[in-house]
């Protein structure tokens, strides 16, 4: 899963809620997709699945950097004209 797990807290703005005491309500977990990017957003993860989105987007972050680390050696074999 590509994108950026985050973790916000808020406040509701009932009167006497303990949010407007200073004890926030989350943390929420939410996943940004499109980062710097026009048309980029938050989609709510429940609870029960932040950890599972947890490892998704830590597995795309690996295969992210792989492909990251075959695309510098290509650019290397193509610089020596030994791209095949």
């Amino acid at each position: 899963m590509a994108g950026t797990l985050t973790e916000q807290r808020r406040r509701c703005g009932k009167e006497g809620c303990r949010c407007a005491q200073g004890e926030m309500h989350g943390p929420y977990v939410y996943l940004s997709l499109g980062r710097g990017q026009r048309g980029g957003r938050l989609v709510y993860v429940p609870a029960g699945l932040a950890e599972v989105m947890r490892r998704h987007v830590e597995l795309s972050e690996g295969a992210e950097e792989a492909l990251a680390e075959v695309s510098a050696i290509n650019v290397e074999l193509l610089a020596r004209r030994e791209l095949d």
